[in-house]
């Protein structure tokens, strides 16, 4: 089978153009937060509660609220900022639990 990813690239921005120009596309604002907070979903879900994962993870989530903040109830950088630095140092105290694991756990070794 021959390649399709350009014809699909294509179609995409096609698209993506049609939805633009209509007006139906939601705003840049909403896809940047909605993708800052699934990418922190993810981190946790991929990489499980580890002590990299507890950090990243949820200061992701907590950078697109920030971001939503920001842009619907217009909260100046400068409040929300120390905020997030006020995150980043709780989630690496609890990163530092003897419960939270350095590293998953291999599933296949377990298997085996």
């Amino acid at each position: 089978m021959r390649q399709a990813t350009l014809p699909i690239t294509l179609i995409v921005l096609g698209v993506s153009w049609l939805v633009w120009y209509y007006g139906l596309f939601p705003d840049t604002d909403w896809l940047i937060a909605a993708g800052l907070i699934a990418s922190g979903v993810s981190v946790l879900i991929f990489d499980g509660i580890t002590k990299s994962a507890v950090v990243i993870g949820p200061l992701m989530m907590a950078c697109g609220g920030a971001w939503l903040l920001h842009d619907r109830n217009h909260l100046p950088w400068a409040v929300l900022l120390p905020v997030l630095l006020i995150c980043l140092g709780v989630f690496m105290l609890v990163s530092r639990l003897e419960a939270i694991p350095e590293q998953r756990k291999n599933r296949s070794a377990d298997a085996s």
